[in-house]
């Protein structure tokens, strides 16, 4: 539709329209319907790459160079933090849910290195238990600093995470 109704797409307008009409149907309810098998996710990230060549002149660009033209991460990278947010909301009480149902704290003191809220992580046995979301989000958690998960609100945390993942190159 955005190909047929615009003939040049400048970087600003392609952000208007990729915010407001792609990027919502892309990570919709992602924390719960997340796509694990590598299929599903490369057709939606050929979604994304499709729509990033609608840039003039940046068609003949690779899309890796595409997305840091335009400021934009990987569908996976984005999906990854839009876990990360929710799971903030979880354990500090800022969704009105039961973070028990979820997640369980570590107790253990060998590992948690003066770390509040680092998650335990149950063995899964199966693949589809691995994807569910209060599984696949524990590693990513337990990896940030003490000083990303200690924030007051969640746009703080988005910041700092934001912030950090910048830092670290991602």
């Amino acid at each position: 539709m955005i190909r047929r109704h615009f003939e040049v797409i400048d970087k600003e307008d392609f952000m208007v329209l990729y915010k407001t009409y792609i990027r919502p149907h892309l990570e919709y309810c992602v924390q719960v319907w997340s796509p694990h098998l590598k299929k599903d996710i490369d057709n939606l990230e050929r979604i994304q790459r499709r729509a990033t060549k609608l840039v003039k002149g940046l068609k003949w660009k690779s899309y890796e160079e595409r997305l840091k033209i335009l400021g934009l991460h990987s569908l996976q990278q984005r999906w990854i933090r839009g876990d990360l947010i929710e799971t903030y909301k979880i354990l500090t009480g800022k969704e009105r849910v039961d973070k028990q149902r979820f997640f369980r704290l570590a107790t253990n003191s060998h590992g948690l290195r003066g770390r509040q809220l680092k998650l335990f992580m149950p063995r899964c046995s199966t693949t589809a238990r691995r994807t569910f979301f209060s599984s696949r989000v524990i590693e990513s958690w337990n990896s940030l600093p003490q000083h990303v998960i200690e924030t007051p609100s969640v746009n703080a945390f988005k910041n700092r995470l934001d912030r950090h993942w910048l830092d670290m190159g991602i």
